[in-house]
């Protein structure tokens, strides 16, 4: 592509660089200069223009985008039509957005003229969210450039939130009244159905790894179980996990470098998940679980080593406000 100021005699069929005022009209950046533009601006006074013009082998910005677009339009992802060399992606439904850092960082290393960002991987989204966008940055690429970008792409993708059934379990301390245990079940309940999911059998027991144990290992149709205990878990012996494992389940991780959330515990007995809930998820504030909870309800399984990787960017809006010098 070339590019730059041409006598205006000589800009016929170029593109105008820069949007401008001739003769009182407003040109838009883009224009196609035609026969008679020129006739208007030399009698404007004005000597040159500055313009794009195409190369044999240059693709329009608008094709470009639309077809990078497409590349990265995967499950519950629409691209939208090119405007100003621009295809926004949007979700199709609510979900977590799985898109693969490396991949990104390598189609934005092709060329300067192409890019493509993104929202944070895992991020939840709602139907209709501009999840990516690609923006082609001159009026035109080389077709060289856009064959390795659409290579080097791999498609985005929302992975949809489900209907899945959630119990929520309670465990008390003595002398204890319930009314934190009340706020806890009214937070947990909105927080599902925010996600679409479902609430299932609320019940309540001492705050003791055997009584706890014996509701773990109930029979239930939930897919999911959360527990909330009546004092914070510091230790793979403690109630939370030690009921887990005497239900018959396993420990996947304790603990997540994400503030607040730090106190949560991942388990699973069987098929069936089985999360420790920090202190905070008592408030309806976002925290660590609903990192967690946001994949699990999208289908999403959730590792030891995918909390190990959430410590970069962990720490949450307010939880350094904790810190006073």
């Amino acid at each position: 592509m070339r590019f730059g100021p041409v006598p205006v005699a000589e800009a016929a069929g170029a593109l105008l660089a820069h949007g401008q005022t001739v003769a009182g009209a407003r040109w838009a950046k883009g224009r196609v200069l035609s026969a008679d533009d020129l006739a208007v601006a030399a009698a404007a006074g004005l000597r040159t223009l500055t313009v794009a013009r195409l190369a044999a082998d240059d693709v329009p910005e608008a094709d470009a985008a639309a077809r990078l677009g497409a590349a990265l339009a995967g499950a519950n992802i629409a691209a939208l039509p090119p405007a100003n060399g621009r295809v926004n992606l949007a979700a199709r439904a609510a979900g977590v957005l799985l898109a693969d850092p490396a991949v990104v960082n390598a189609l934005n290393a092709v060329n300067e003229a192409l890019t493509l960002g993104t929202l944070p991987p895992f991020a939840r989204v709602a139907a209709g969210d501009i999840v990516a966008t690609v923006k082609v940055i001159p009026y035109a690429v080389p077709g060289a450039s856009l064959v390795a970008a659409l290579a080097a792409a791999r498609p985005l993708a929302v992975a949809a939130f489900r209907a899945v059934t959630v119990d929520l379990i309670q465990t008390l301390l003595p002398g204890q009244k319930g009314k934190a245990q009340a706020k806890t079940l009214a937070v947990t309940a909105a927080r599902l159905t925010a996600l679409g999911a479902l609430p299932g059998r609320s019940a309540r027991c001492d705050h003791d790894a055997g009584a706890l144990a014996t509701l773990l290992g109930a029979p239930t149709e939930a897919a999911i179980t959360l527990v909330a205990g009546a004092s914070a878990t510091v230790d793979r012996r403690d109630v939370v996990p030690a009921a887990i494992v005497a239900a018959g389940g396993a420990v996947e991780r304790l603990g997540m470098p994400v503030d607040p959330g730090n106190l949560l515990c991942l388990g699973a007995i069987g098929a069936r998940i089985v999360i420790g809930l920090p202190g905070c998820a008592s408030s309806p504030k976002r925290n660590g679980f609903d990192w967690v909870l946001e994949r699990l309800v999208a289908g999403l399984a959730v590792t030891a080593a995918d909390i190990a990787a959430m410590g970069a960017g962990g720490l949450l809006p307010g939880a350094e406000a904790k810190a006073r010098m």
